[in-house]
């Protein structure tokens, strides 16, 4: 059975385990799929406070549909389907979000950083991404899987970047090294 086939079997077991009340198989699910959803709503152009509510209200579309998910082993591609139409939704929608009223925070101590290391941290992050942007496709997709995931399944990041399981450790150091020679001494 290939890596792809019990990736998706697994899933299955989960899903089937969290439909049977098995909140720890509800968590694996989560940990394990959570950094391929946020990539796909990455890859839509949207922002990173964004990509999160759209993970997250992917999770909830899941938690509502658990028991009318007719083929489990297809877990992975519904979550990515979701995750990726309702990306779609937000980017698209034209409605505005009002900020709230200073006056209801006036109370509250100021904790953010000062104006200085905003723009410095802004800098940084723009050199960053401006580097990741010169990078070929494949890299800057498997660059960000690999940023955003504590601990990233290689089988998942294989199907999800449709790149052989050997290859990812290989081509994440050529990529970090493209990307090392891309940076500017001044931003290490």
């Amino acid at each position: 059975m290939p890596d792809t086939s019990l990736h998706h079997a697994r899933m299955a077991d989960l899903l089937q385990a969290a439909r049977e009340g098995d909140n720890q198989s509800l968590g694996e699910l989560v940990d394990e799929l959570t950094p391929l959803l946020w990539q796909v709503a990455r890859a839509q152009g949207l922002d990173r406070d964004t990509s999160s509510d759209i993970v997250q209200t992917a999770w909830l579309k899941l938690l509502g549909s658990l028991g009318e998910i007719r083929t489990p082993i297809a877990l992975t591609s519904w979550l990515i389907t979701v995750t990726r139409r309702e990306a779609w939704r937000v980017r698209n929608s034209t409605r505005m979000e009002l900020p709230a009223k200073d006056v209801l925070f006036a109370e509250l101590p100021d904790v953010a950083p000062t104006p200085e290391e905003e723009r410095v941290d802004v800098e940084r992050r723009r050199m960053l991404w401006t580097a990741v942007a010169q990078l070929s496709e494949r890299c800057q997709r498997l660059l960000r899987i690999i940023a955003f995931t504590r601990r990233p399944d290689y089988d998942v990041v294989s199907m999800a970047l449709g790149m052989p399981r050997g290859s990812i450790g290989p081509t994440r150091g050529r990529c970090l090294a493209k990307l090392r020679d891309a940076l500017s001494p001044d931003f290490r």
